[in-house]
């Protein structure tokens, strides 16, 4: 196995404090490597990354259309949203329009990752609820698609119809047989690829016509990156730093993908140490080695050559990308 490759740098004064790690793969529209850093072959778990390629069958079915779902909720079932308001009215409304609610869901409840939203749920003394799950827009896609292909209510098991055209789906854009799955931090399951199959499929997505179900996940991503992550996240700040000329989609334990659809391009990485700060740091690095990313946009800086503040506001370190991402 190739050892991974040096992804970010903390520096606290003279002394290197840390080294962060990980595999990253750029893809072209044939799905040949580019450029990698690390091992191209690591199999790897995309996490909430992947959720693009599960929505697909939302869309290739027909479900997407005879329940009337526009760009907003298309960009929900790819979202990791952080349950603010503008997320639970949007899916809320998505739901209700089904005929379904809350009990529906095989997502677990989560506390809204919304300071506003969880402190009005403490003072009203309030538990939350499986919609402030960060994945329900996923599953209302699920939902949605198990309700056109007159599937039973537990949609999250393997061997249900929503699950096997994830499957289907998951294997036909990676061009690979997955080795397995894990079940992800929201109860459905979670497919394996290399890090190779899934920037492969991400340039696929970048590639696709604009009609089909790939442009239409992803110009929906792009059209509203608030919706798919929330203020002050990478996804969504890094998708206003490019103009909407990307998607971009974080997976847990330091996993990113990114769609360019101009370039025809598709990028994947993970983090071997599985660290968010590693993984933002070297998306945002090869985003601006594409020449996709100002180097000097606010959202940028606050990913790379970042300053690390003590509790007292002093400037006691940086992150740094490795030099090998950048050039």
């Amino acid at each position: 196995m190739i050892s991974p490759a040096p992804f970010a740098e903390i520096w606290r004064g003279a002394f290197l404090e840390s080294v962060h790690s990980g595999h990253a793969v750029i893809c072209d529209e044939k799905g040949e490597i580019m450029e990698a850093w690390g091992d191209p072959e690591a199999v790897v778990l995309a996490r909430s990354s992947s959720k693009m390629i599960q929505a697909l069958p939302l869309v290739r079915s027909g479900a997407a259309d005879a329940f009337g779902l526009g760009t907003r909720q298309l960009a929900l079932s790819c979202a990791s949203h952080q349950g603010a308001q503008i997320h639970l009215d949007g899916v809320g409304a998505w739901i209700k329009k089904l005929g379904l609610g809350d009990v529906d869901f095989r997502c677990g409840p989560e506390q809204s990752r919304d300071q506003d939203v969880r402190e009005a749920q403490i003072r009203a003394h309030e538990s939350p609820c499986r919609i402030h799950n960060n994945c329900s827009g996923k599953h209302a896609g699920f939902l949605t698609l198990s309700r056109h292909l007159r599937g039973g209510p537990d949609y999250v098991a393997i061997d249900h119809p929503v699950q096997r055209a994830c499957l289907e789906a998951f294997e036909e854009v990676t061009a690979q047989t997955s080795p397995g799955f894990g079940i992800d931090g929201c109860s459905a399951p979670n497919h394996a690829a290399t890090l190779h199959g899934l920037a492969r499929a991400m340039a696929h997505f970048a590639a696709s016509p604009e009609s089909s179900a790939e442009a239409r996940l992803h110009e929906a991503m792009r059209l509203h990156p608030e919706l798919v992550a929330g203020e002050e996240r990478a996804c969504t700040e890094l998708m206003r730093a490019c103009d909407g000329k990307v998607a971009l989609k974080t997976g847990a334990e330091g996993f990113f993908i990114a769609i360019i659809p101009e370039r025809k391009i598709g990028i994947a990485l993970k983090a071997a140490c599985g660290t968010t700060r590693a993984a933002e740091a070297a998306i945002a690095a090869l985003l601006v080695r594409l020449g996709v990313l100002d180097a000097n946009h606010p959202a940028t800086l606050k990913r790379i050559n970042a300053p690390i503040r003590n509790w007292d506001g002093l400037v006691t370190g940086i992150l740094k990308p490795a030099a090998g991402l950048l050039a």
